[in-house]
């Protein structure tokens, strides 16, 4: 029997999800082609965009949201496997985020330390790895459409 809540649930995280991932698409080939040679593009305090503005509030409710939905799937393990297969693949880019991305723009977000010649290094190693999370998150948002479109098909 179709579930509102569950449909809706899924509906809105893959919504979310799919907010995430085109931020993600812009800053990776609109700004990070730009300030690893131009750091003040992404340090708020010299007038550079503050990206926490973004990302904390979008991380933040496509996470409530998916939890939400594998909590209401919890019983129907069809489309259970489609959620937690979303949820792992966005939980393995919040945890190599959180070890690695995090911590070094914030780094990025201030004035760079030591010579311009490293801080350009890191930075543009930084934005080489970054865009691996991309596709990443890119299957967290297809399993969710998997999900949904079985939800929907039921």
């Amino acid at each position: 029997m179709f579930e509102p809540s569950v449909f809706y649930a899924v509906m809105i995280a893959g919504i979310l999800g799919t907010i995430g991932l085109g931020g993600g698409i812009y800053e990776t080939f609109l700004v990070d082609r730009v300030w690893p040679s131009q750091p003040m593009l992404i340090q708020p305090a010299r007038g550079g965009i503050n990206r926490k503005l973004f990302w904390g509030p979008a991380h933040g409710l496509f996470e409530v949201v998916l939890l939400l939905a594998v909590w209401l799937t919890w019983a129907q393990p069809g489309i259970r496997i489609w959620i937690w297969l979303a949820l792992a693949a966005h939980l393995a880019t919040r945890i190599w985020s959180f070890a690695y991305f995090i911590p070094m723009a914030l780094r990025f977000e201030t004035e760079p330390a030591g010579d311009i010649a490293t801080a350009h290094k890191a930075a543009t190693k930084w934005v080489r790895l970054s865009r691996w999370r991309l596709p990443i998150e890119f299957l967290a948002v297809l399993f969710l459409f998997i999900a949904l479109a079985k939800l929907a098909g039921n």
